[in-house]
């Protein structure tokens, strides 16, 4: 099994409270009416993501420090570390 954790950007939309999801590392996105359902559905996009990358043995891009992309965010926006864990069943 190999575990992947990367920092996501939750960007709360003024006009309908829905959350859109970034992973500025990796350059996917998707997004949850709620906060909840987005957390849920940004893990897993990581899996789905990272299922590929293994599947066809492409490269990817390491994640950048929580603390920096922090740093870099909007203060408005939440900025949370997003886990999945690939095994070789889910690749096969």
């Amino acid at each position: 099994m190999k575990s992947f954790v990367y920092p996501a950007i939750f960007v709360k939309d003024s006009e309908d409270e829905s959350y859109k999801v970034l992973f500025p590392d990796l350059e996917i996105t998707t997004d949850g009416a709620f906060v909840e359902e987005a957390f849920l559905y940004a893990k897993e996009l990581l899996k789905a993501y990272f299922v590929a990358i293994m599947k066809y043995d492409l490269d990817f891009n390491m994640p950048t420090d929580f603390d920096k992309v922090k740093k870099a965010s909007k203060p408005s926006d939440l900025v949370m570390l997003i886990s999945a864990d690939v095994t070789k069943k889910d690749i096969a």
